[in-house]
């Protein structure tokens, strides 16, 4: 039939997957990320008004490097470390009196 031979469509010379490898997790779901023995010491500490350290939820040993501003956050103090936040991520992390860093680049 007309058109089976020949170059067709758009190619993509020598792909390399893993260049666009980047799972993401929602700013709702971080939690999940640490024990629930470490979510009620957290809530806790929040709720008496300490000024303790803050939880570190490191996202990229979960294997997630992109974090995503879909839901809310409890207002709890954390510390969340991930290669990459989108912009409504980092407003919502801001607004829960929160923090933001990106993982050292080894």
């Amino acid at each position: 039939h007309p058109g089976y031979f020949g170059k067709k469509g758009q190619r993509h010379l020598h792909l390399k997957r893993n260049q666009y490898f980047c799972p993401s997790i929602n700013v709702d779901k971080l939690w999940t990320l640490v024990s629930g023995q470490t979510y009620e010491m957290a809530k806790e500490r929040a709720k008496e008004g300490e000024k303790a350290k803050a939880v570190v939820i490191d996202c990229t040993k979960a294997g997630f490097f992109k974090v995503l501003g879909k839901g809310e956050l409890p207002k709890i103090p954390v510390i969340v470390k991930a290669k990459l936040f989108s912009k409504i991520a980092e407003k919502r992390i801001k607004a829960c009196l929160l923090y933001t860093s990106p993982s050292p680049r080894d």
